[in-house]
């Protein structure tokens, strides 16, 4: 049964804690596979077999945590998340009106604020009770509610912290209000410190909902591309505008100058040129005519088109992208790992450190000041809130797969995003990569003696055995002879991987059997090249490929074709050797038409004809030499050594990406996107070390100092908002990262 892949948008999260309570249990579900859960995205990505979406949010509602399954082909996007922000910024004004009152009491506890005027009603506890208790339990009623969850769920997570922290500050005031003299109510009172703790953490979580809004930003803006209604053709040619969830494939729709493209389609009629930059990064718009491919998001600049519908929905080209960055976006990179050991025992620890510190202080360091110990241990609680830790890596996977979408690389995995800065060595394959991939026929030559076929006839025959094949040469063989060449008949067609193809003629009612291929191909066969060699190897010299013809047991001639070099491929070779980056060519074609490309671009190390099944070979020696590899491709017949390399990177043309072969996918045929997706991986990575390390040093110099009594619980509170802002600020500059980054 196949494999079922499901996201869930989740909520009710405050850490990296409550993220792993859901993964327990939805991996508790029987027939799931996996489960990854990002905290900052508020998703979780499920693969199952078997089992229906309502099972798994039930789980999730089980665990004390709401879901609903992502569906990106709804008319309406959800806007869950943004309600969410806007009831905790409420939350906020709220708790703030309630708790100003209570933080201007805190003047009247210095002598150095004893001139400013502090009103004795607001001095009363039950004054100060009746403020302090909406903030207490209503507005921070969240975190009640998920210390109970994560603690039914058998783990601790940062609601517990605040829980713990704010009411043992709340309840010691009740306490104190009730029983205690005048002047120890007046020294000793710590509903301010609840209440401004509460109205300081909600604030913080509104930043950190709206910062995490904006680090996904990226799958925002590709919803956005798809467009929403379309001008159909109707069967008495007539046009209507109909949603483009109407659109059936094979339909006719018109295109006008300045409309986005409603599908992928082929032109039927017309040309225009189509600002494809959403999909490739390249701002100077393509040029479309009959037969070429429009994918559904792009711009129609200046032309009118009529096109035919080809895919819709899920199989469109944008909805693959979206699924790549959610993927990228979902998946777990392997720097978070000690991230989650972290977090996972990271509470039960603090709790331990806050109980510490409360008999320190009370029975040792202040014997009997339990005002003093109280505050150093609420101080300890929330300054060790381990929010920043659990969003320090997801961030910045978020915004680093994100940016690198719209430079046009496509990400499949965090994994991936994080290896590519290691790589050592890049492999390029040769034709479709640092070539243009379409070669034209350069020279068709014949012997003048010994042969039995006119010159005509031998075209003919060229032209017949080509057709056969898929092979790039073979067509640009079959384009640069004319079609006025006479057909001729061919039978028991034979293709000989990386060496040529074969067939019987019959022509004059007799049948002769003809060799176009390598010389390897005609030794094979008993047919002596000898006389062909010199100028062979002149052709080749030049830099293109030749390929020898065989008549029965002669060689009466040779083909030659080039394919030209892309624009930008001796620059982005260029830029990858001054990163110090050892750069190999790898092809079919033979080591001097091999070395000829290879002098134009700059590249010193080559494989030459190498088979298709071999390339592996050649991937798997250099892993071997310990180099990290990367090896670039079409994704189709170099798939072998793609998913052989540490790192596989397909060449795509807008729509052709090769998604399922490839880690990674170029949507611009331009190998200068290689160059753009190790930027992103290079500077991704330092982001999230960078985050990793002050989120552990925060916390790491933040609990000592609070266990010392040197942090107000109100400053530890403001403290910990910060820090996770910060971390998600952090992360949103790979956002800028910019597009044309070649150095």
């Amino acid at each position: 049964m196949a494999t079922q892949q499901y996201q869930l948008q989740l909520s009710g999260m405050s850490c990296a804690g409550c993220a792993k309570t859901i993964e327990r249990a939805l991996q508790g579900v029987d027939g799931v596979s996996s489960v990854n859960v990002n905290f900052a995205t508020e998703i979780a990505a499920v693969e199952a077999n078997n089992v229906a979406a309502a099972k798994l949010v039930e789980a999730v509602k089980g665990a004390g945590y709401d879901a609903s399954v992502i569906d990106h082909e709804q008319s309406e996007p959800d806007d869950s998340r943004e309600r969410a922000q806007q009831v905790q910024f409420y939350k906020f004004i709220a708790a703030a009106i309630l708790s100003a009152p209570l933080l201007y009491t805190m003047l009247g506890h210095f002598s150095w604020t004893d001139s400013i005027y502090v009103p004795n009603w607001l001095m009363n506890p039950w004054v100060q009770m009746a403020l302090a208790t909406p903030v207490q339990f209503i507005i921070g009623w969240q975190f009640y509610k998920g210390s109970y969850t994560a603690l039914r769920g058998g783990a601790a997570n940062m609601d517990v912290l605040v829980a713990l922290g704010t009411s043992a500050a709340y309840f010691y005031s009740v306490f104190l209000a009730a029983f205690a003299s005048d002047h120890v109510i007046h020294e000793g009172l710590y509903f301010e410190t609840s209440a401004v703790l509460i109205t300081l953490i909600v604030l913080g979580k509104w930043f950190e909902a709206r910062a995490k809004g904006r680090s996904s930003a990226a799958i925002k803006q590709l919803l956005n591309l798809q467009p929403k209604q379309a001008l159909r053709e109707r069967n008495d040619g007539e046009t209507e505008q109909v949603a483009v969830a109407e659109l059936k494939v094979g339909d006719v729709i018109h295109i006008k100058p300045g409309q986005q493209v409603p599908a992928d389609s082929e032109v039927m009629s017309g040309d225009s040129a189509v600002d494809e930059s959403m999909l490739t990064g390249e701002s100077v718009p393509v040029d479309k005519k009959q037969g070429d491919s429009l994918t559904g998001g792009t711009i129609n600049k200046n032309g009118f088109m009529k096109a035919k519908v080809k895919k819709l929905g899920k199989d469109s080209a944008l909805a693959q992208i979206i699924k790549v960055v959610e993927q990228a976006q979902t998946s777990k990179a392997p720097i978070q790992r000690l991230a989650d050991q972290v977090s996972a025992i990271f509470v039960p620890v603090v709790l331990g450190i806050a109980v510490i510190t409360f008999f320190v202080w009370a029975f040792w360091y202040q014997p009997g000041d339990y005002g003093s110990a109280l505050e150093a241990t609420v101080a300890v609680l929330v300054i060790a809130c381990p929010c920043a830790l659990g969003l320090a890596t997801p961030t910045s996977i978020m915004a680093g797969s994100g940016r690198a979408a719209q430079m046009g690389v496509l990400f499949k995995q965090s994994e991936t995003l994080e290896i590519t800065h290691t790589v050592t060595t890049v492999v390029l394959d040769k034709t479709g990569t640092i070539t243009e991939g379409k070669p034209k026929l350069t020279d068709i030559e014949f012997n003048t003696a010994e042969r039995q076929l006119n010159e005509g006839q031998l075209k003919a025959a060229v032209k017949a055995l080509e057709q056969q094949s898929e092979h790039p040469l073979a067509q640009a063989v079959v384009a640069g002879i004319s079609d006025d060449a006479k057909a001729i008949a061919i039978e028991n067609f034979k293709a000989h991987e990386g060496r040529g193809v074969s067939a019987t003629l019959n022509t004059d009612n007799k049948a002769y059997l003809m060799h176009i291929g390598t010389t390897r191909l005609m030794q094979e066969n008993d047919i002596d090249c000898n006389a062909w060699l010199e100028r062979k190897e002149a052709l080749e010299q030049e830099g293109k490929t030749v390929m020898l013809i065989g008549f029965e047991k002669q060689l009466v001639g040779l083909v030659a074709v080039a394919d030209t070099v892309r624009e930008y491929s001796k620059d982005a070779i260029t830029n990858l050797k001054q990163r110090g980056l050892k750069v190999v060519m790898i092809t079919g074609d033979n080591q001097r038409t091999a070395e000829a490309i290879a002098k134009q671009v700059g590249i010193e190390h080559i494989f030459a004809e190498v088979l298709p099944e071999n390339k592996a070979e050649h991937i798997t020696k250099l892993r071997d030499q310990g180099e990290i590899v990367a090896m670039v491709g079409d994704g189709i017949n170099d798939a072998p050594a793609l998913a052989t390399a540490h790192v596989g990177i397909a060449m795509g043309t807008g729509t052709d990406v090769a998604l399922e072969t490839a880690n990674i996918a170029l949507m611009r045929a331009d190998l200068r996107s290689l160059v753009d997706a190790l930027y992103v991986s290079n500077k991704t990575v330092r982001n999230i070390r960078q985050n990793l390390f002050w989120a552990f040093a925060y916390n790491t110099l933040g609990i000592p100092v609070a266990a010392a009594g040197l942090l107000a619980p109100w400053l530890a509170g403001g403290a910990m908002a910060l820090s996770s802002v910060s971390v998600v600020l952090n992360a949103l500059r790979l956002q800028r990262l910019p597009t044309k980054r070649r150095s």
